[in-house]
Protein backbone atom coordinates (compact mmCIF):
# COMPACT_ATOMS: atom_id res chain seq x y z
CA UNK A 1 0.00 0.00 0.00
CA UNK A 2 1.33 3.44 -0.79
CA UNK A 3 1.24 6.46 1.63
CA UNK A 4 -0.24 9.39 1.29
CA UNK A 5 2.86 11.46 0.15
CA UNK A 6 3.49 8.76 -3.07
CA UNK A 7 0.11 8.11 -4.67
CA UNK A 8 0.46 5.05 -6.49
CA UNK A 9 -1.53 6.70 -9.76
CA UNK A 10 -1.39 9.88 -11.06
CA UNK A 11 -4.37 11.85 -13.08
CA UNK A 12 -1.68 12.03 -16.10
CA UNK A 13 -1.09 8.52 -16.49
CA UNK A 14 -4.76 7.79 -16.82
CA UNK A 15 -5.91 6.44 -19.86
CA UNK A 16 -8.11 8.33 -22.21
CA UNK A 17 -9.40 12.09 -22.71
CA UNK A 18 -8.12 14.33 -19.49
CA UNK A 19 -8.71 17.89 -18.90
CA UNK A 20 -5.78 19.88 -18.05
CA UNK A 21 -5.80 21.02 -14.36
CA UNK A 22 -4.49 24.78 -15.35
CA UNK A 23 -4.00 27.61 -17.88
CA UNK A 24 -0.58 26.77 -17.87
CA UNK A 25 -1.13 23.30 -18.30
CA UNK A 26 -3.75 23.42 -21.05
CA UNK A 27 -1.46 25.96 -22.86
CA UNK A 28 1.50 22.78 -22.69
CA UNK A 29 -1.22 20.68 -23.95
CA UNK A 30 -2.15 22.84 -26.84
CA UNK A 31 1.16 23.19 -28.57
CA UNK A 32 1.81 19.67 -29.98
CA UNK A 33 -1.75 19.66 -31.44
CA UNK A 34 -1.51 23.11 -32.96
CA UNK A 35 2.18 21.77 -34.24
CA UNK A 36 0.31 18.87 -36.19
CA UNK A 37 -1.84 20.84 -37.22
CA UNK A 38 0.94 23.38 -39.07
CA UNK A 39 3.00 19.88 -40.03
CA UNK A 40 -0.37 19.28 -41.84
CA UNK A 41 -0.54 22.18 -42.85
CA UNK A 42 2.44 22.21 -44.75
CA UNK A 43 2.07 18.29 -46.20
CA UNK A 44 -1.40 19.86 -47.57
CA UNK A 45 0.53 23.33 -49.38
CA UNK A 46 3.53 21.10 -50.79
CA UNK A 47 0.41 18.24 -52.32
CA UNK A 48 -2.00 21.57 -53.61
CA UNK A 49 0.63 24.74 -53.47
CA UNK A 50 -1.32 26.69 -51.65
CA UNK A 51 -2.92 27.12 -47.90
CA UNK A 52 -6.61 27.55 -48.21
CA UNK A 53 -7.95 24.68 -46.57
CA UNK A 54 -11.47 23.84 -47.16
CA UNK A 55 -13.79 23.33 -44.21
CA UNK A 56 -15.85 21.25 -46.42
CA UNK A 57 -13.28 18.87 -48.07
CA UNK A 58 -14.11 15.77 -46.43
CA UNK A 59 -10.48 14.68 -46.37
CA UNK A 60 -9.30 17.45 -44.75
CA UNK A 61 -11.96 18.64 -43.12
CA UNK A 62 -10.24 18.63 -39.58
CA UNK A 63 -7.46 20.79 -40.73
CA UNK A 64 -10.17 23.12 -42.81
CA UNK A 65 -11.71 23.49 -39.23
CA UNK A 66 -8.21 24.41 -37.79
CA UNK A 67 -7.02 27.07 -40.40
CA UNK A 68 -10.47 28.59 -40.42
CA UNK A 69 -9.79 28.75 -36.56
CA UNK A 70 -6.88 30.46 -36.74
CA UNK A 71 -8.08 33.18 -38.96
CA UNK A 72 -10.65 33.81 -36.89
CA UNK A 73 -8.19 34.23 -34.19
CA UNK A 74 -5.52 36.26 -36.43
CA UNK A 75 -8.79 38.94 -36.80
CA UNK A 76 -9.25 39.51 -32.88
CA UNK A 77 -5.56 39.84 -32.64
CA UNK A 78 -5.29 36.72 -30.00
CA UNK A 79 -3.00 34.73 -32.12
CA UNK A 80 0.44 34.62 -31.12
CA UNK A 81 3.18 36.93 -33.07
CA UNK A 82 5.40 33.49 -33.10
CA UNK A 83 2.35 31.62 -34.67
CA UNK A 84 1.23 34.08 -36.93
CA UNK A 85 4.80 34.54 -38.45
CA UNK A 86 5.44 30.33 -38.79
CA UNK A 87 2.35 31.01 -40.79
CA UNK A 88 3.36 33.64 -42.72
CA UNK A 89 6.70 32.13 -43.63
CA UNK A 90 4.78 29.34 -45.57
CA UNK A 91 2.96 31.11 -47.50
CA UNK A 92 -0.30 32.06 -45.11
CA UNK A 93 -2.78 34.11 -46.48
CA UNK A 94 -5.03 35.20 -44.08
CA UNK A 95 -7.89 36.73 -46.28
CA UNK A 96 -8.43 35.02 -50.04
CA UNK A 97 -11.08 37.54 -50.57
CA UNK A 98 -8.73 40.41 -50.05
CA UNK A 99 -5.53 38.49 -51.41
CA UNK A 100 -7.77 37.72 -54.96
CA UNK A 101 -8.89 41.61 -54.79
CA UNK A 102 -5.41 43.07 -54.28
CA UNK A 103 -4.51 40.71 -57.11
CA UNK A 104 -6.76 41.61 -59.34
CA UNK A 105 -6.26 45.41 -58.82
CA UNK A 106 -2.46 44.93 -59.10
CA UNK A 107 -3.10 43.80 -62.68
CA UNK A 108 -5.48 46.63 -63.61
CA UNK A 109 -2.69 48.92 -62.68
CA UNK A 110 0.12 47.07 -64.72
CA UNK A 111 -2.71 47.98 -67.38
Amino acid sequence: MSSPETPSWSPKKKHGPSLPNSAEEKNVEEKPSWEKMLDALYLFKAQHGHCNVSTHDEHNKSLGQWVSQQKVLHKKNALSSDRKQRMNSIGFIWDPHEHEWNAHFNQLCAF
